[in-house]
């Protein structure tokens, strides 16, 4: 059996966590473990992963992933499952390319050949934002995201919700489709306001019109509106979801690869979430990795509908963008709307490790959530 001889972490710009996984054979899997503005946190983890798993049967993915949640006693949370989420992928990457295929074949195979996907716009006015959406659509997408607002409170003036409308119509009027992300910014009673007002346009979903922390909130929102809600970010495992699920309280699940527990996981939480009718889109504004790692479930998944990527997106730094530490960024080539399914051995994404080892080095301060301050002064949600 190849053991698992070496697990290395690499802090990389613009705030990405990546992990190399060696065996005593040679072979490499790499993963991402990117747990934005806790990068130092999670790194931190893989000391116990390491103590834990040097030795251990690089195949035994399964067997790896249990050992890694429950023999900690202390389970679940972001720093702990974004750790094991990079192990994971970096096993599957291994046991991947160690068998020559895709990752997705291992899963039991594909389900679609394309991936939709959607990109991010940014702006608070309409004009703007139009033009962020054709940009977009000269990049081969079809739909976007953007806030919902950049500034409410949780009482707020009415007459704000009239910019959100506006935003909404200058994206659609650039042939997109658009989800608008709260960003669980929103006090509930205003996130039913401005779900009301943008409903007659029918956008794609509301992600996190209220914090997931208040599961009775999402459901009293749900059945107030039509529009498609989305959440799953801030969630961690299978557990997290399933108050949600039980309470029909979504409509489409965002986990994140690189926080809920890596391929592994997430693939239980796609096949829970369709035995309750609930569709998956993988929350990945992260690295080339995360994303690949999202890519193989979305082909072996029938509830998938559609994966967020960060193409273009340079993070105050033009250096760094999704691409920066692919040696073949064709591999998420963005065509009507859609990437191709990877064919690569295991993730399907050649990652440049000279590179990865050099801006690792420079590295010097870790990436943190700005801070937001309303006209008040009070902190704003992320």
């Amino acid at each position: 059996m190849p053991a698992i001889a070496r697990i290395e972490t690499f802090a990389v710009p613009p705030r990405w966590l990546f992990v190399r996984v060696e065996t005593d054979a040679g072979a490499v899997g790499w993963g991402e473990a990117s747990l934005e503005g806790h990068a130092e946190a999670v790194a931190g983890a893989f000391a116990a992963l390491s103590d834990r798993f040097i030795g251990a049967d690089a195949e035994a993915i399964e067997d790896v992933w249990q050992v890694a949640y429950r023999l900690g006693f202390y389970r679940g949370g972001p720093v702990l499952m974004s750790a094991l989420s990079g192990l994971d992928q970096a096993l599957w990457d291994l046991k991947g390319k160690a068998l020559g295929v895709p990752v997705w074949q291992l899963l039991g195979g594909a389900v679609r050949t394309r991936v939709p996907v959607y990109a991010w716009i940014g702006s608070d006015r309409p004009h703007d934002v139009g033009e962020n959406a054709r940009a977009r659509q000269g990049q081969g997408f079809h739909a976007v995201k953007m806030n919902a607002t950049e500034d409410l409170g949780w009482l707020d003036s009415p007459r704000k919700l009239d910019a959100t409308v506006a935003r909404v119509e200058a994206v659609q009027a650039a042939g997109m489709d658009v989800g608008l992300d709260f960003h669980g910014r929103v006090h509930r009673a205003m996130a039913r306001q401005l779900a009301k007002a943008v409903e007659p346009l029918r956008p794609l979903f509301i992600e996190e019109p209220v914090l997931s922390e208040h599961p009775e909130a999402v459901a009293q929102l749900a059945a107030h509106t039509t529009v498609p809600i989305a959440l799953g970010e801030r969630l961690y495992s299978r557990w997290d979801f399933k108050p949600f699920f039980e309470a029909g309280a979504v409509d489409i699940i965002q986990p994140d690869l690189s926080h809920a527990g890596g391929i592994s996981e997430c693939r239980r939480i796609a096949a829970m979430a369709e035995a309750y009718d609930v569709a998956l889109a993988p929350h990945c504004p992260l690295g080339p990795i995360a994303l690949a790692a999202c890519l193989q479930v979305a082909v072996t998944s029938l509830n998938f509908v559609i994966q967020e990527m960060s193409l273009g997106i340079h993070y105050n730094d033009a250096e760094h963008d999704l691409l920066t530490y692919c040696a073949d960024p064709s591999v998420f080539t963005v065509s009507n709307g859609m990437v191709a399914a990877p064919q690569a051995p295991g993730l399907g994404v050649e990652i440049d490790e000279a590179k990865v080892r050099d801006a690792a080095s420079k590295m010097t301060k870790g990436w943190r959530n700005p801070v937001w301050r309303g006209p008040d002064g009070a902190i704003r949600e992320w």
